[in-house]
């Protein structure tokens, strides 16, 4: 769901990690530290870029603090929380998510879904078919709620694994049933307009077509966010939300893949919807630099727990990509 320079963008997300290493484009979006709990959390995007390599050559790794056995669901905490990453990364995505849910008492679980290679541990992920990934989500939802006994699971999602993924799966799927809260991080909602296949495939026959059916074929998932795509239509055709979970959009007016960024929110009686620079103009997050923020995490807490909420404190956070803010 991106334009030329969107889609170049999330293609090398998870390869960007080696390169932030050495650039030093960091996101830093901090409020002061918090005293030491059993996991450590940083909200350094390079943090992930040990979890990245682990990942490669540890079939069991998982981020701190998630897929934890000794985990036990409480009377305040009744739900397994479940983390969806976003399209082309893994569970590495949530090296800063996952401990901080798990230092406030939640039972958090990952796991790695859309795989289109052999190499189970492959460290690009999510970009097969979004209705397989849906049925494969569905079998490891089944599984977690056999393990933990509970009822319903919350799914907190970035990108694709909160918005047109779990999206099917509660609406197609009978997730409905299953899911108590949806929370997505820069949810990738009702497509793309600033789409580039979408031109190609329109505008610049006989190639358009062809190209973008080759395209489609091989990352099928990229295809299938576009606005214009048969899977959004389907998804979206007939109304935001369905009866029963409860609906939060985490959204960054500077997010440079999910465009506009307008296109991240939902309607429905069932919805809150959070725009993090409408109380923090100096929050700078944008797609990729959203998900290791401690603002965007303290709202997900919130959402998960609305009994416990507190405010969301205002500080800078700064984005991946430098300069992405300028003139929006």
């Amino acid at each position: 769901m991106f334009g030329f320079r969107r889609l170049t963008t999330m293609v090398t997300a998870a390869a960007a990690c080696a390169v932030m290493a050495a650039s030093g484009l960091v996101a830093t979006g901090t409020a002061a530290a918090a005293p030491a709990k059993k996991y450590p959390v940083s909200w350094d995007f390079r943090s992930a870029i040990p979890s990245a390599l682990q990942q490669t050559v540890d079939p069991n790794w998982a981020p701190p603090g998630a897929n934890d056995p000794s985990c036990r669901l409480t009377k305040e905490r009744p739900n397994p929380v479940v983390l969806l990453n976003a399209t082309a990364t893994t569970q590495w995505a949530y090296n800063a998510g996952a401990p901080y849910l798990a230092n406030n008492g939640y039972c958090v679980y990952t796991f790695n879904y859309g795989n289109i290679t052999p190499i189970p541990t492959f460290p690009i992920q999510g970009l097969a078919d979004i209705e397989r990934s849906g049925r494969e989500i569905s079998r490891q939802i089944d599984r977690i709620l056999r393990r933990t006994g509970a009822k319903k699971v919350d799914l907190v999602g970035w990108s694709q694994g909160g918005g047109l993924l779990p999206h099917y799966y509660i609406d197609f799927l009978g997730g409905d049933k299953k899911v108590d809260k949806l929370i997505g991080i820069a949810p990738g909602n009702h497509g793309s307009t600033g789409d580039m296949l979408t031109y190609v495939r329109y505008f610049i026959p006989p190639f358009g077509p062809v190209g973008y059916e080759i395209f489609k074929a091989l990352f099928p998932a990229f295809a299938q966010q576009a606005q214009y795509s048969d899977l959004v239509r389907k998804v979206y055709g007939n109304g935001d939300t369905k009866p029963g979970p409860h609906y939060t959009t985490i959204v960054t007016k500077y997010d440079e893949i999910a465009t506009p960024f307008t296109n991240g929110f939902l309607e429905g009686d069932n919805v809150t919807n959070i725009l993090l620079q409408e109380d923090c103009p100096v929050d700078l997050s944008e797609h990729l630099s959203i998900n290791f923020s401690e603002r965007t995490w303290r709202h997900v807490k919130n959402a998960l727990t609305p009994a416990e909420a507190t405010p969301v404190p205002c500080f800078q956070v700064d984005p991946f990509y430098p300069g992405m803010s300028e003139g929006r």
